[in-house]
């Protein structure tokens, strides 16, 4: 496909959103790629990126294998994502630290309307599909009040959290940060962002140094689940269009445990700062929190980031431009 200088910039632009969605828990860069016209594309452009590339620029020269990868196209779009993702984590970290129950709320609130948005694509209801989104709700649930098996911060948790995290690159509707959420490692990603590009502009190595190793293992555990589980995946939305929707479907509605506004801390744990954070923590209710509730915004907040889906809904049902 031939494009001009201009289709580039909108193409870098289509990119930053799609960062921005994957930031939030709830939103998709998946959608926002299928919304926006170029969800095919892009799927085709992953696949494409393969050990036969090298063959081909060893036998026809590097402007050869760039073409066969659609090179242009990736680097405009993971340029605008990669500006999204470290323009907005300051900001991401800086409501985690001073306003959590608004900023959990206004999360809880995209949750809940991708959950409707998910669950009516499932177009008819048996047997299989009410027993998968039981067992992936059950699952779910049980995933979010569990201990993790390893440390936020260990090298192997963090590759794992990467390649799991990365199916939302592949399907419309599931965010990563919501997988990061509800793996426990969301808030360790926004924190290696911020540290990078701390790190970077103060040249402090010790920084450096460890937000770049946590920062290559979510990197590499999202190119080996891309290439792992992309084919799977929608070779299975493809096949089993209904018994995927309603495991998805099931999955969110056993999260929302883990992105209610308001905790109780039943445990705690040192990080890599020296700093005491919740470790294991229980859903209360906001008339039983220790503290301001801030009910009220946090209602309106819910609603908002509601009617964000109802909107990217909309816009997702027109047909897009390709």
């Amino acid at each position: 496909m031939q494009r001009r200088p201009l289709d580039y910039l909108v193409l870098s632009l289509k990119g930053i959103a799609m960062g921005a969605a994957d930031v939030v828990p709830g939103v998709s860069g998946g959608t926002i790629a299928f919304i926006s016209g170029i969800y095919e594309e892009l799927l085709e452009s992953i696949d494409g990126v393969n050990l036969g590339v090298f063959k081909t620029w060893r036998s026809q020269g590097f402007q050869a294998a760039w073409k066969a990868v659609n090179g242009n196209f990736l680097i405009c779009l993971f340029t605008g994502i990669a500006i999204s993702i470290f323009s907005l984590a300051k900001v991401i970290k800086w409501l985690l630290t001073n306003e959590p129950i608004l900023l959990w709320s206004f999360f809880f609130g995209l949750v809940l309307a991708s959950i409707f948005y998910i669950g009516k694509q499932i177009k008819s209801w048996n047997i299989a599909a009410v027993i998968a989104l039981l067992v992936a709700t059950v699952l779910s649930y049980l995933i979010t009040v569990a201990e993790p098996f390893a440390s936020p911060e260990s090298h192997l948790y963090l590759l794992f959290c990467g390649f799991i995290a990365i199916i939302a690159m592949i399907l419309p509707g599931v965010s990563g940060a919501f997988i990061l959420l509800i793996l426990g490692a969301y808030q360790i990603a926004i924190d290696t962002v911020n540290d990078l590009f701390e790190g970077l502009s103060s040249m402090n190595s010790d920084l450096l140094k460890k937000a770049l190793m946590n920062f290559l293992m979510l990197g590499i555990g999202a190119i080996i689940g891309i290439k792992s589980f992309s084919k799977i995946l929608n070779w299975m939305f493809k096949n089993y269009k209904n018994l995927t929707l309603a495991l998805l479907t099931g999955f969110m509605i056993g999260s929302l445990n883990k992105i209610w506004p308001w905790k109780r801390v039943l445990s705690w744990r040192t990080n890599s700062h020296q700093e005491q954070v919740p470790l294991l923590e229980e859903s209360i209710s906001p008339f039983s929190f220790n503290g301001e509730n801030q009910l009220f915004l946090a209602i309106g907040l819910m609603i908002v980031g509601f009617l964000t889906i109802f909107i990217l809904e909309k816009l997702g049902s027109r047909k897009p431009d390709y």
